[in-house]
């Protein structure tokens, strides 16, 4: 195993298709899918399953997908050892929203930490519409965000990562030996509905394109309670691979598996007020998302003076 295999793992699971990954890295499909290939062979273990929607993670992938962004940040750290006394200094006020902060945030604020100690980053926590309105009275200076929920024209935002989402069930489960499900046999389940970050509204949506309702047994804002409700057989859930975990935290197993329609990715990015001037700790946070996410939509931030 090498540096390239974890490279091209991770910029196909993180865009979804062999295509995006190799236009991305500026190499053949074919460079990509032989190391993938090679990759599952070291591993022994399947990395990926082909589907309507490209290269879906399987549970095994989702596992490595953590451990190679581990292990390439090292890298990037290690390469990084010289520039550690960063010169750019000064304060960023930065709003979350509770699964960004939960899942996504904590890892990069404490790699930036490191690599510019200088860079003082004041986080807090509101919702989308109370972020919104912060940035627009210049109470934050970026947001770090569910931009698949943001629709105010006064802002502009970048994604960054798109995460699947699948349904959640408990290991066992009838829908795991054909590895798909039907909106209609989902239905037919009892059904644990995430509240957090709009995750409900969210769900009608997709829900209200099929001639389907969910039978909610509990509506919660705890993603851990949907994990530990699923686990426990207690119902299903139809969440994102970026909160996904396969224990509880009882112990108990749950799986993913796919559905026959299209469910819309919970994309995760940055957002800033139109037209705001950036100083060089805003940019510094900006470029470092930036190389830190494989994406040819990435190659340039508009909006930035």
């Amino acid at each position: 195993m090498n540096l390239r295999h974890l490279k091209y793992f991770v910029a196909t699971a993180e865009l979804g298709q062999v295509s995006r990954a190799a236009s991305a890295l500026s190499i053949s499909q074919s460079s990509v899918t032989g190391a993938i290939k090679e990759l599952e062979a070291i591993l022994d273990a399947e990395l990926f399953v082909r589907s309507s929607h490209g290269m879906e993670l399987t549970d095994a992938g989702r596992e490595f997908l953590a451990a190679s962004r581990e292990i390439l940040a090292k890298v990037d750290d290690a390469k990084g050892l010289t520039k550690r006394r960063s010169k750019v200094s000064g304060t960023i006020t930065l709003a979350a929203t509770y699964t960004v902060l939960g899942y996504f945030l904590p890892f990069h604020i404490d790699r930036l930490s490191r690599l510019h100690p200088g860079l003082d980053i004041q986080i807090s926590e509101l919702n989308r519409e109370s972020i919104e309105d912060g940035l627009l009275a210049n109470r934050f200076d970026l947001a770090v965000l569910l931009t698949s929920n943001l629709s105010n024209p006064e802002l502009e935002s970048e994604t960054l990562l798109k995460s699947s989402r699948r349904l959640w069930v408990p290991t066992g489960h009838r829908f795991l030996e054909r590895g798909k499900a039907s909106f209609k046999e989902i239905a037919e389940e009892d059904y644990v509905m995430l509240t957090v970050d709009e995750a409900a509204h969210t769900a009608m949506k997709y829900w209200s394109k099929t001639n389907y309702r969910p039978n909610t047994k509990l509506r919660t804002s705890s993603v851990e309670a949907c994990r530990s409700m699923v686990a426990n057989g207690q119902g299903v859930a139809i969440l994102s691979d970026m909160v996904y975990r396969p224990w509880s935290l009882e112990g108990k197993r749950l799986e993913t598996v796919s559905t026959d329609q299209d469910i819309p990715t919970m994309d995760v990015g940055i957002a800033w007020r139109n037209g705001v001037e950036f100083t060089p700790a805003m940019n510094l946070l900006v470029d470092y998302f930036k190389a830190s996410f494989v994406s040819p939509q990435m190659a340039q931030f508009s909006g930035r003076k």
